[in-house]
């Protein structure tokens, strides 16, 4: 089975994907969220080329739990593609995905501008790696 986790920004989406195992999570791609429809096609048409059977999409929740307005927009635009993929999309935590992918490229010894370029999908992968560890926790 193959997984796509998605960090959902304001102005673009990161994408990564697991290995068919389901044991390791990587970077894939980003798409523009210049128009909520237009992301949603992109992500329908990397669904379909990369042969995705299910969506990990990220959330942004308050450290009280709570669902702030980021956390709503990206709930709805979830709810927007959950309505068009022929696949399962489920919410998941993404607190503290991005300070953890800047992280992990400055350790990687990525400069600053390289960074921008990466920080999204590389917060994805972040995400669905969460997912995945906890999915291994879980069953074992």
């Amino acid at each position: 089975m193959r997984i796509l986790g998605l960090d959902i920004g304001d102005k673009r989406i990161g994408l990564a994907t697991t290995d068919p195992l389901e044991k390791l999570a990587s970077p894939l791609t980003t798409v523009q969220r210049i128009s909520n429809a237009l992301a949603i096609s992109a992500i329908l048409d990397i669904v379909k080329r990369e042969e995705i059977d299910f969506v990990i999409a990220g959330i942004p929740i308050s450290l009280d739990g709570s669902l702030g307005a980021q956390a709503k927009d990206v709930s709805n635009f979830t709810h927007e593609l959950e309505a068009v993929l022929p696949v399962p999309v489920e919410q998941w935590d993404e607190r503290y995905s991005t300070v953890e992918a800047e992280r992990l490229l400055r350790e990687a010894g990525y400069s600053s501008r390289d960074m921008k370029q990466r920080v999204d999908a590389v917060a994805a992968s972040v995400i669905l790696q969460s997912y995945l560890d906890h999915k291994q926790n879980v069953e074992t």
